[in-house]
């Protein structure tokens, strides 16, 4: 693990999860209403012991970089490192990063000093656990210049990933982006081959790409030599494939890929559902970790609540949670109603004086006002929700963008936008 250097990608505008991504990059996007996505695949590689991180950004990234700088600092005697390597220009690069591949070229002058035997390249919005040990391990015993991390899916999901068509003994020989009709069938595999079971295997005959890839050193170079090629997916792999040994290798966990408000909420959502939950945080042998607060403890009055995660620092009065997650510093007033959405809390509390010039101002403080209810919705941070309001999508809208009253909906999810101030009595 000490040969390994790897590279988290970050900079994506993230365009499908507007407006969660107006002030942030997808990476800092909230998750379980305490931690951020960057902290997946970060505390992944911890658990793994490769602990030479680079996250590579460039877009809305001020926040995402100041949660690294304040979480990830690692012990001085200890050869590890969570740094971030920002989009710059210099007289050799003088523009910006134009696609996953050319980020990693870019920054090349910055890792070549490590000296590593192997790049492991991640991305910074997957929802998943995995001990890169495994994947490490198999790339080694079949010699593979290349190795990418794939998941097993059926046809009615196969059209929306990278899939790749492979023989025998694994080695990937075909890879078409987002097939459909025709070439979408022409993509099934026996995905026994790389070690599913009979019965899942027949449910899902394709083997979808996460976007987690080990390279070779030096073959990685090599490949992003190549004059216009600026993306792993559409241009590197597709290379690759035809003149090195890329293997594949099942990844048979829980794996969601966050790009579109729909995912975001449902990965969030999905955490609280009992018995089994999609994905757990509560796994002492392999944990995720994040930002230490140093948060009071949360404080519920008379609140009945079912299926729901309450995060640290928060203030629950009287009512009712269904079906929910409550971030952190969260302040819920008398009888609110929440069923089916996602809090994310503040950054911030208000002392007794602000909230009592709000009252005198006629603004709504930072929180959930009371009498208020909000159904399937997701709320940003520091929104100012009003007394009576209700975010119920009253006039069932699959798609609206109402920027200046402060929300959007997307896939019949109601986004309140982060600062937003919805106002006593507001019907949305």
């Amino acid at each position: 693990m000490n040969n390994v250097l790897t590279m988290i990608l970050g900079g994506g505008r993230g365009e499908r999860l507007y407006p969660l991504t107006k002030h942030r990059a997808k990476p800092a996007l909230p998750l379980a209403g305490k931690y951020r996505l960057i902290d997946i695949p970060v505390s992944n590689c911890i658990n793994s012991g490769m602990l030479k991180i680079f996250v590579i950004t460039q877009f809305n990234s001020a926040s995402l970089n100041r949660h690294i700088a304040d979480t990830y600092r690692f012990a001085p005697f200890i050869r590890g490192f969570v740094d971030v390597l920002a989009a710059q220009q210099t007289p050799q690069s003088p523009d910006w990063f134009e696609g996953t591949a050319d980020a990693v070229r870019k920054t090349l002058w910055v890792t070549d000093p490590w000296q590593v035997d192997e790049y492991l390249i991640l991305s910074g919005d997957h929802l998943y656990r995995m001990d890169y040990r495994l994947f490490l391990q198999h790339h080694l015993e079949t010699n593979a210049d290349v190795t990418l991390s794939v998941v097993p899916v059926d046809e009615a999901r196969a059209s929306g990933f990278g899939l790749l068509d492979i023989n025998e003994q694994g080695r990937v020989v075909d890879f078409k982006e987002k097939p459909k009709g025709d070439a979408l069938r022409a993509m099934q595999v026996d995905t026994q081959r790389l070690g599913l079971e009979p019965v899942s295997a027949a449910h899902m005959p394709y083997a979808a790409s996460m976007g987690i890839y080990l390279f070779k050193q030096n073959v990685l170079k090599e490949l992003l030599k190549i004059p216009g090629h600026k993306d792993f997916g559409h241009d590197i792999i597709p290379a690759a494939i035809h003149t090195r040994n890329v293997q594949a290798y099942l990844f048979k966990g829980y794996w969601e890929d966050i790009g579109t408000i729909e995912t975001f909420y449902k990965a969030n959502l999905g955490l609280v559902k009992q018995p089994k939950p999609s994905f757990s945080f509560f796994d002492v042998e392999f944990p995720i970790y994040t930002h230490a607060r140093f948060l009071p403890p949360s404080k519920v009055l008379d609140c009945a609540m079912q299926e729901t995660m309450i995060c640290d620092g928060c203030i629950v009065k009287t009512g009712e949670v269904k079906n929910s997650i409550i971030g952190i510093r969260a302040r819920l007033e008398d009888n609110v109603t929440i069923h089916d959405t996602l809090v994310m809390g503040a950054d911030y509390y208000q002392s007794d004086l602000e909230r009592g010039n709000d009252l005198i101002s006629g603004i709504p403080s930072v929180g959930i006002g009371a009498n208020s209810v909000i159904r399937k919705a997701i709320i940003d941070k520091n929104a100012r929700i009003g007394k009576n309001v209700k975010i119920i999508n009253n006039a069932n809208a699959r798609k609206a963008e109402c920027e200046q009253e402060g929300y959007w909906i997307r896939g019949g999810i109601v986004v309140v936008m982060k600062n937003a101030v919805i106002p006593d009595g507001t019907v949305i």
